[in-house]
């Protein structure tokens, strides 16, 4: 098993990833439920540069050849720059307006989205890449790690890692908990 960054041609065997933690998300996006329609959007973005879900911001775990994990990161003071090609994506697609609340803020890097495929979760992956972000960010650069999380399940692992409650915020008009993790040695 090893972690390595995600290229464009990696989209197709992340799409599902992304999609296992944004289905419901991406649907509310292009108003379809259309497993189709959230596949396109997801390859598109992933393959092409300087968007908030592309290959750029994406590591990946392989494990044999296949691509079996991926986090998504980036400094949230980048969110408006890189949600242009999405908004105009979805604008594109939709014929409407697309104005999403900001998910992250500045001051943090941002996992917009961590995932396992369902064969492989319960094997330590999600940790590795949780791990992974902590000491790539936190640990090595001082940077502050924020997420969103809405099952009381997942909140509650990454409150076993550290990480602590912000705020609430909404996002595609879903109230989740905004957890950030502070490396507290940096502090003072």
């Amino acid at each position: 098993m090893k972690i390595r960054p995600a290229s464009p041609q990696d989209a197709k065997a992340i799409t599902p990833l992304m999609l296992l933690a944004m289905d419901d998300i991406v649907a509310r996006f292009l108003h379809s439920n259309d497993l189709r329609d959230a596949i396109v959007f997801m390859e598109t973005l992933i393959a092409q540069e300087n968007n908030q879900y592309s290959y750029e911001n994406i590591h990946v775990v392989e494990h044999e050849g296949q691509i079996v994990g991926a986090i998504c990161i980036y400094d949230g003071a980048l969110l408006h720059t890189l949600r242009e090609p999405v908004k105009a994506y979805v604008e594109r697609k939709t014929n409407g307006r697309f104005e999403p609340e900001d998910e992250t803020e500045e001051g943090e890097y941002y996992i917009d989205c961590l995932a396992v495929l369902p064969e492989y979760q319960g094997k330590g992956i999600g940790k590795s890449l949780l791990s992974f972000a902590i000491e790539t960010y936190v640990k090595s650069q001082g940077k502050v790690l924020g997420l969103l999380v809405e099952k009381p399940e997942a909140r509650k692992l990454y409150e076993n890692v550290g990480f602590t409650f912000h705020c609430t915020k909404t996002l595609t008009g879903k109230p989740m908990a905004h957890m950030q993790l502070i490396d507290v040695h940096q502090c003072g």
